[in-house]
Protein backbone atom coordinates (compact mmCIF):
# COMPACT_ATOMS: atom_id res chain seq x y z
CA UNK A 1 0.00 0.00 0.00
CA UNK A 2 1.43 3.32 -1.07
CA UNK A 3 1.54 6.05 1.53
CA UNK A 4 2.68 9.64 1.27
CA UNK A 5 2.82 11.40 4.62
CA UNK A 6 3.47 15.12 4.84
CA UNK A 7 4.81 16.95 7.86
CA UNK A 8 6.30 20.30 8.77
CA UNK A 9 3.30 22.55 8.35
CA UNK A 10 2.26 25.09 10.93
CA UNK A 11 1.61 28.71 11.76
CA UNK A 12 4.27 31.22 10.78
CA UNK A 13 4.45 34.98 10.47
CA UNK A 14 4.80 36.65 7.10
CA UNK A 15 8.42 36.65 6.03
CA UNK A 16 9.12 33.44 7.89
CA UNK A 17 10.16 30.02 6.65
CA UNK A 18 8.95 26.45 6.81
CA UNK A 19 10.32 23.17 5.55
CA UNK A 20 7.78 20.59 4.52
CA UNK A 21 8.64 16.91 4.26
CA UNK A 22 6.86 14.06 2.54
CA UNK A 23 7.81 10.52 3.45
CA UNK A 24 6.88 7.86 0.91
CA UNK A 25 6.42 4.14 1.45
CA UNK A 26 5.07 1.23 -0.56
CA UNK A 27 6.60 2.35 -3.86
CA UNK A 28 9.99 2.45 -5.52
CA UNK A 29 10.58 6.09 -4.72
CA UNK A 30 13.37 6.73 -7.21
CA UNK A 31 11.06 5.73 -10.08
CA UNK A 32 8.67 8.61 -9.40
CA UNK A 33 8.60 12.29 -10.14
CA UNK A 34 7.46 14.06 -6.99
CA UNK A 35 5.35 17.16 -6.78
CA UNK A 36 3.97 19.58 -4.24
CA UNK A 37 0.52 21.09 -4.61
CA UNK A 38 -1.56 23.39 -2.44
CA UNK A 39 -5.20 24.21 -1.96
CA UNK A 40 -6.46 27.30 -0.21
CA UNK A 41 -9.99 27.55 1.18
CA UNK A 42 -12.50 28.12 -1.59
CA UNK A 43 -9.88 27.71 -4.30
CA UNK A 44 -8.84 24.93 -6.64
CA UNK A 45 -5.73 22.92 -6.02
CA UNK A 46 -2.70 24.42 -7.68
CA UNK A 47 0.74 23.19 -8.61
CA UNK A 48 3.64 24.44 -6.52
CA UNK A 49 6.77 22.54 -7.55
CA UNK A 50 8.01 19.25 -8.95
CA UNK A 51 11.29 17.36 -9.05
CA UNK A 52 12.31 14.57 -11.39
CA UNK A 53 13.42 11.11 -10.37
CA UNK A 54 17.08 11.91 -9.94
CA UNK A 55 16.56 15.36 -8.46
CA UNK A 56 18.36 16.98 -11.36
CA UNK A 57 15.41 18.90 -12.75
CA UNK A 58 12.96 21.06 -10.85
CA UNK A 59 9.96 23.11 -11.89
CA UNK A 60 8.19 25.84 -9.93
CA UNK A 61 4.99 27.80 -10.16
CA UNK A 62 5.61 31.47 -10.84
CA UNK A 63 3.95 32.33 -7.55
CA UNK A 64 6.68 30.60 -5.53
CA UNK A 65 9.70 30.84 -7.82
CA UNK A 66 12.66 32.28 -5.96
CA UNK A 67 11.07 31.65 -2.57
CA UNK A 68 10.72 27.86 -2.55
CA UNK A 69 13.12 25.00 -3.16
CA UNK A 70 12.08 21.43 -3.79
CA UNK A 71 14.57 18.65 -3.12
CA UNK A 72 14.58 14.92 -2.54
CA UNK A 73 16.57 12.28 -0.73
CA UNK A 74 16.03 9.01 -2.55
CA UNK A 75 17.87 7.08 0.14
CA UNK A 76 15.28 8.31 2.63
CA UNK A 77 12.25 8.08 0.32
CA UNK A 78 11.55 11.70 1.16
CA UNK A 79 10.84 14.88 -0.75
CA UNK A 80 11.12 18.33 0.78
CA UNK A 81 9.79 21.81 0.14
CA UNK A 82 11.74 24.65 1.70
CA UNK A 83 9.58 27.77 1.76
CA UNK A 84 11.06 31.18 2.54
CA UNK A 85 9.71 34.72 2.62
CA UNK A 86 6.25 33.34 3.23
CA UNK A 87 3.24 35.49 2.46
CA UNK A 88 -0.34 35.32 3.77
CA UNK A 89 -1.43 34.18 0.31
CA UNK A 90 0.71 31.07 0.76
CA UNK A 91 -1.79 29.86 3.36
CA UNK A 92 -3.13 26.50 2.18
CA UNK A 93 -3.08 22.77 2.68
CA UNK A 94 0.09 21.48 1.04
CA UNK A 95 0.10 17.97 -0.40
CA UNK A 96 2.77 15.91 -2.04
CA UNK A 97 2.13 13.59 -4.95
CA UNK A 98 3.98 10.90 -6.90
CA UNK A 99 3.91 10.48 -10.67
CA UNK A 100 5.27 7.49 -12.56
CA UNK A 101 4.54 8.71 -16.05
CA UNK A 102 6.16 11.47 -18.03
CA UNK A 103 5.35 15.17 -18.12
CA UNK A 104 1.67 15.76 -18.66
CA UNK A 105 0.53 12.51 -17.14
CA UNK A 106 -1.54 12.38 -14.00
CA UNK A 107 -0.10 11.98 -10.54
CA UNK A 108 -0.72 8.49 -9.27
CA UNK A 109 -0.58 8.90 -5.50
CA UNK A 110 -1.41 11.73 -3.12
CA UNK A 111 -0.80 12.50 0.51
CA UNK A 112 -3.36 13.86 2.94
CA UNK A 113 -1.69 17.22 3.24
CA UNK A 114 -0.30 19.49 5.90
CA UNK A 115 -1.71 22.89 6.82
CA UNK A 116 0.42 25.99 6.34
CA UNK A 117 -0.92 29.21 7.78
CA UNK A 118 0.90 32.50 7.29
CA UNK A 119 -0.20 35.40 9.46
CA UNK A 120 0.22 39.00 8.41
Amino acid sequence: QVQLVESGGGLVQAGGSLRLSCAASGLTFCWYTMGWFRQAPGKEREFVAAIDRSGGTTVYADSVKGRCTISRANAKNTVYLQMNSLKPEDTAVYSCAARYGGRGSDYDYWGQGTQVTVSS
